[in-house]
């Protein structure tokens, strides 16, 4: 994914004209105003959004995003499963673990991941098509990407979502399938 938050559309519209797919936005309202022309007007565009989204802005990002890849509570899984029947459209969802067990990130304890997806999948019928993490920053991820892809296989998903600028070759190694991208592609943020 083409991480373009923050990004003008004047830096984005060369990368979508050279035929570039997949792009991640971290914020809805500025998805929204950003993306909603976009996307009418190159409807193969598949926008993903990977901050944490927050339950009141659900009913706005349904069904601009195409990907959701922070799902981690069941109050936001309620919150998709309502949206996405009004809407009639159901998102691909990763549920973000907290591989690092770091109190300042969201995500799914590891021990509970099994219980929530479970739960996820019966009782919400969500699309979850992966797991999501972000590796604590000084450590070495090969450990975290490695139990992701156990994690993974575990409950028979398809995809990993994981890998930064400065990591994603060592996450395409444990079979990540989406990997984020911004600096490299668009430069530093301002």
């Amino acid at each position: 994914m083409a991480i373009s938050k923050t990004f003008p559309l004047n830096k984005i519209l060369p990368l979508i004209n050279f035929g570039h797919l997949n792009f991640g936005e971290n914020k809805v309202q500025e998805a929204v105003s950003k993306w909603t022309d976009i996307k009418k007007d190159f409807n193969n565009i598949k926008l993903h959004f990977v901050g944490k989204l927050q339950t009141n802005k659900v009913k706005y990002a349904l069904p601009l995003f195409d990907y959701i890849h922070s799902l981690d509570t069941i109050k936001l899984a309620e919150k998709i499963a309502n949206e996405q029947q009004k809407k009639n459209f159901k998102p691909k969802i990763f549920i973000q673990v907290n591989i690092g067990k770091e109190t300042q990130k969201n995500g799914v304890e590891i021990d509970k991941l099994e219980q929530f997806y479970s739960e996820c999948k019966k009782n919400y019928d969500l699309n979850i098509v992966g797991l999501m993490c972000l590796p604590p920053n000084e450590k070495n991820p090969n450990e975290y990407f490695s139990q992701m892809k156990i994690l993974k296989n575990k409950l028979n998903l398809n995809d990993l979502s994981m890998g930064m600028t400065n990591d994603y070759i060592e996450a395409l190694n444990y079979e990540a399938t989406f990997i984020r991208i911004g600096s490299k592609i668009f430069g530093e943020r301002g």
